[in-house]
C-alpha cells in the first residue's frame, strides 16, 4: 500500500499497531466496492457526513475517527441497505 493513500490515516496506524490499518484498509476496500474507485474517492472528500460536525468522510478519519463509524454514516446518508453494512 502506498503511504500517500491514506494520508495522515497511514501515520496514525503505524503508533498504534496493525489493527488501525487493518480496519482502514476494510473501510477503503467497502468504500470502493459499493460506490466504486472514482466515485468513492470523491464521496469521501465531498460529501459531509450527517453527525460528523461538518466534516467529510476523509476529515473524520484523519481526525481520529472509528473508520466503522465513518462507513455507518457513510450508509445511512446513502441509504446502504443495513444488510450490506
Amino acid at each position: 500500500m502506498s503511504p500517500t493513500r491514506y494520508g495522515c490515516a497511514t501515520t496514525r496506524s503505524r503508533m498504534l499497531g496493525n489493527l488501525v490499518g487493518v480496519r482502514l484498509t476494510e473501510f477503503h476496500e467497502r468504500v470502493t466496492l459499493r460506490f466504486g474507485a472514482t466515485y468513492g474517492a470523491s464521496v469521501l472528500s465531498d460529501h459531509v457526513l450527517t453527525g460528523f460536525d461538518g466534516r467529510t468522510g476523509a476529515h473524520a478519519i484523519e481526525d481520529g475517527a472509528d473508520p466503522r463509524d465513518v462507513w455507518r454514516a457513510l450508509c445511512v446518508d446513502f441509504d446502504v441497505p443495513r444488510e450490506q453494512w
